[in-house]
């Protein structure tokens, strides 16, 4: 797991820790999404670097723009909500809830 995957997995915890059932009733469904973007942005980068971009390709241009690329590419598939990583994620956080709940919020 990469900083990004872990820190927006810290926040969304500290947030249901702080307040537990206070969040916005979105707040799964935007960590969700935001996991399923970060998660496809290594997967694509990782991608990228395997790819033979060409006679344009190389350099210390190409290595600095790789990840914007990337990070486009991923938010745009995120985005679209296709992968269905995003809804597993989301269906992890209300158990994780439910469970909690179930438990009297410790």
């Amino acid at each position: 797991m990469d900083i990004g995957s872990r820190m927006a997995a810290q926040q969304v915890t500290a947030a249901m820790q702080a307040r537990p059932g206070a969040a916005a009733p979105d707040a799964a469904q935007s960590a969700a999404r935001e996991f399923e973007a970060v998660f496809l942005g290594q997967a694509v980068e990782d991608m990228l670097k395997s790819v033979d971009i060409g006679e344009f390709g190389g350099g210390h241009a190409e290595e600095t723009w790789r990840s914007f690329l990337a990070k486009a590419v991923a938010d745009e598939i995120a985005r679209k909500g296709t992968t269905g990583v995003a809804q597993s994620v989301e269906a992890t956080i209300a158990a994780y809830q439910a469970g909690m709940a179930g438990r009297g919020g410790e």
